[in-house]
């Protein structure tokens, strides 16, 4: 196994002074660990977008319909969306799959999306679970596979990005069971909720969280998760279990890995924080995963876009470490 010390070491040995890279060193240390190589590959890479409707819209917790989901999602088919046209100057594959989109995007459905949803949406987790612990182990079951599928197609990073109309409501609850921060705190403003949605949103994460009574197995993180939720905490277990590192976009991924890391621990060492969030909560969510983000960019937008915008920075950090001389090379 290698430890942060061989990989400081290696660090070390290169053509530069020690430490002089900074930051991008400590970097090339996580992807490194998150790797278990010294020599990270960043290429091929895949973002693949679950996406998913959410029954708590009803509520009035967003400024958004859920037919907002199915738009956006055919938007990104098209390839017209801020995530595809970010994953298009970084050379990433795009997979977009429905985890259970209410109103599903229209047939034929191109080569790169995945129908398989595993039911139409949540139901309102402000009246009752949001879904059956059999639909959580469907939805983790879709994103294992899809994960499988990447790591068995050759990509060596992978990222996952969430679309879905009310998801910052289920990520809300998740982040509050998970990390113990208060409902307020874990609230935000998601797509742009004015105060009064706001406060109607954090009575309604308060509530389903305590009706919870403390519990945090499978059957109390389905009744306030989304299915893209689940999908995402599958895909970063499968990931880690095959040692190919994850790339962490925003608030609602961070809260499937936190599903991932409370039902499969030891997924947390395959992780990489992309960048922080505007949401209050995502500090705490990543926090309890023990993450540093690459970027404090006060992004919010989601579809794997911070983790996209961050990846660069991931190519630069393996880079150093596969490509720079070392210093015994030069006879120095």
């Amino acid at each position: 196994m290698i430890t942060r010390e061989d990989i400081q070491a290696r660090l070390d040995s290169l053509a530069k002074p020690v430490g002089s890279l900074g930051r991008l060193e400590a970097l090339a240390v996580e992807l490194a660990m998150a790797s278990q190589s010294l020599t990270p590959l960043t290429r091929p890479r895949r973002l693949v977008l679950f996406a998913a409707d959410h029954g708590v819209v009803a509520q009035g917790v967003t400024l958004w319909p859920s037919t907002v989901t199915t738009a956006m999602v055919e938007t990104i088919l098209r390839g017209k969306a801020s995530s595809t046209a970010l994953a298009q100057t970084n050379g990433v594959d795009v997979r977009v799959v429905d985890a259970g989109m209410a109103q599903p995007t229209r047939p034929p459905w191109p080569a790169h999306f995945n129908a398989a949803a595993v039911a139409r949406g949540t139901t309102d987790l402000s009246r009752g679970p949001a879904m059956s612990v059999d639909q959580f182990n469907s939805a983790w079951a879709l994103g294992e596979a899809e994960a499988q599928a990447a790591i068995k197609a050759g990509h060596r990073l992978l990222i996952a990005g969430e679309m879905g109309i009310g998801n910052t409501t289920a990520a809300a609850c998740l982040t509050h069971a998970l990390t113990g921060i208060n409902a307020d705190t874990a609230t935000g403003s998601g797509a742009g909720a004015d105060a009064a949605m706001r406060a109607i949103k954090r009575d309604i994460v308060a509530a389903a969280v305590a009706a919870l009574d403390g519990r945090t197995d499978k059957a109390a993180l389905a009744a306030i998760a989304g299915l893209e939720i689940a999908a995402i905490a599958g895909f970063y277990a499968a990931a880690a279990r095959q040692g190919i590192p994850v790339l962490l976009d925003g608030y609602v991924t961070t809260s499937a890995a936190l599903i991932a890391e409370r039902l499969c621990p030891g997924t947390r060492a395959a992780m990489i924080a992309g960048h922080l969030s505007a949401e209050p909560g995502h500090r705490a969510a990543l926090a309890q995963l023990g993450l540093t983000p690459v970027l404090e960019w006060q992004m919010r937008l989601g579809e794997g876009s911070g983790a996209l915008v961050a990846l660069p920075l991931l190519d630069s950090a393996a880079a150093i470490l596969r490509d720079v001389a070392r210093l015994a090379d030069l006879g120095v």
